[in-house]
């Protein structure tokens, strides 16, 4: 099984809210997911990101994938360095 570390959106109409979450790669966005890693809220002043940093670096090293924001996003937090 191949899978994902992404966000996926919640909320209302321009307001969004996203969950860090862990899925299969071949499954749909809102599909049932795995695992829930944390939350982002990217309108909040300044935005808010909290995440489990264990659970996070235990995916990855059982060779989960992250999307593009995601892998921005560990790197402001230092999760990730300059990978």
């Amino acid at each position: 099984m191949s899978v994902k570390i992404k966000l996926r959106r919640e909320g209302g109409k321009k307001k969004p809210f996203y969950k860090v979450v862990v899925i299969d790669s071949r499954k749909p966005a809102k599909s049932r997911y795995i695992e829930k890693l944390g939350y982002y809220q990217p309108l909040a002043e300044p935005y808010v990101f909290d995440i489990d940093k264990e659970s996070s670096l235990k995916w990855i090293e059982k060779g989960a994938k992250l999307s593009k924001t995601v892998k921005d996003l560990f790197k402001k937090a230092g999760i990730l360095k300059n990978k």
